[in-house]
């Protein structure tokens, strides 16, 4: 009889929960880990999640073999721990989890962002962890999730393709094998730098965000985000992102994905241009804007995903005027300073690699 591998997934969430919730289904003995005891005290108490999905035609009780706000206790035993919260808490959780990580052990954060397993990975470094630990990184979330209630979690849509890659890209094979056993949906991504190049998110995310902030505050958010806050010229100013992010994916030797090209990968939308292949997704029909500018779309993506972008494009003399645009609208409105906060290649450890360098060391784990 063949042991299934013990699975940790860290934060309780609405996508933690899903996570949780379905590994458990799947006959995996899983923990779920959140550092505020409150937000998973009935799902303790039940010793479970219920799980429906209009996704399968799902409603199901999932046993979870432990639930705890003790990081210690989450990882003791696990083999594969799947990090599913915001990208903007991962440096915290890294140095957090430092002490505890063995040997042996894999960490899948549900996505990377941009440069997330690096950042990752930097942090054990400077944290004095010599256990040793294969980083990896999701290109995104495999789950269209909501939570309904405290110990339920709601699955509309599984991803049938999912990109991912370790750090470093010589190990993704062997976390591909152990992962398929739950996840066949996940295939090779290539390295982190191409996982994190193709954040389509970096692209849509705060860029639409900004341009309709009028909209946004003046309707809290009722409207089509894409169907009504993508008109030609919005179109126009997300294609230029588009171009600047492919240019410095170029400069570093990789091929990433045009937001065109992932749109008719992703859901076989078809058009001339940005503009007319969102307006011919029908999956964007009905999705509403954010309520406020006080969302992940700009508090996470720009600092973990378009901030790294244009740290690269600087560094490797790639202009991101447009990029820098969106990232110094969002510090005006938010008050804040992005560029302190975000994955600048020196927070990352990276400064001072040549290309070739940095290369090895996302595919080989080898640092000069």
């Amino acid at each position: 009889m063949t042991t299934k591998t013990i699975y940790t997934v860290i934060g309780a969430g609405h996508g933690g929960k899903a996570m949780a919730a379905h590994l458990g289904l799947m006959g995996f003995p899983t923990t779920l880990y959140n550092r505020t005891f409150d937000h998973i005290a009935a799902i303790q108490e039940r010793g479970g999640i219920d799980l429906e999905s209009s996704y399968t035609h799902l409603n199901a009780f999932c046993p979870l073999e432990c639930v705890t706000s003790e990081l210690s206790e989450a990882l003791e035993n696990a083999e594969m721990i799947m990090i599913v919260i915001p990208s903007s808490a991962h440096a915290e959780v890294a140095k957090n989890c430092a002490p505890f990580l063995k040997d042996g052990q894999i960490v899948v954060l549900h996505p990377g962002r941009t440069c997330g397993a690096i950042e990752f990975a930097k942090v054990l470094r400077d944290e004095g962890c010599t256990a040793d630990v294969t980083i990896s990184e999701a290109e995104t979330f495999i789950y269209a999730s909501r939570s309904d209630g405290p110990a339920q979690a709601h699955i509309f849509r599984i991803k049938e393709a999912v990109p991912l890659a370790a750090l470093p890209a010589n190990r993704t094979k062997q976390v591909l094998k152990i992962i398929h056993e739950a996840y066949p949906q996940y295939i090779n991504g290539g390295n982190v730098l191409q996982t994190g190049m193709n954040n389509i998110g970096a692209i849509f995310h705060p860029a639409l965000t900004l341009l309709n902030t009028g909209w946004i505050e003046s309707t809290h958010g009722d409207y089509q985000f894409y169907i009504d806050g993508v008109t030609p010229s919005v179109a126009t100013v997300l294609e230029a992102l588009d171009r600047e992010r492919v240019t410095v994916g170029s400069s570093l030797g990789l091929r990433a994905r045009t937001a065109l090209e992932w749109l008719q990968m992703a859901y076989n939308a078809t058009g001339n241009n940005l503009y007319e292949a969102i307006q011919n997704q029908p999956g964007y029909y009905g999705i509403k804007a954010p309520p406020n500018l006080r969302h992940r779309y700009l508090f996470e993506d720009i600092p973990m995903s378009l901030v790294p972008i244009a740290s690269f494009g600087e560094y490797y003399g790639v202009s991101t005027r447009a990029i820098d645009s969106i990232i110094r609208l969002g510090c005006i409105i938010h008050q804040t300073d992005y560029w302190r906060r975000g994955r600048t290649i020196e927070k990352l450890g990276i400064k001072g690699l040549s290309i070739s360098e940095l290369l090895k060391y996302v595919n080989e784990g080898i640092l000069p």
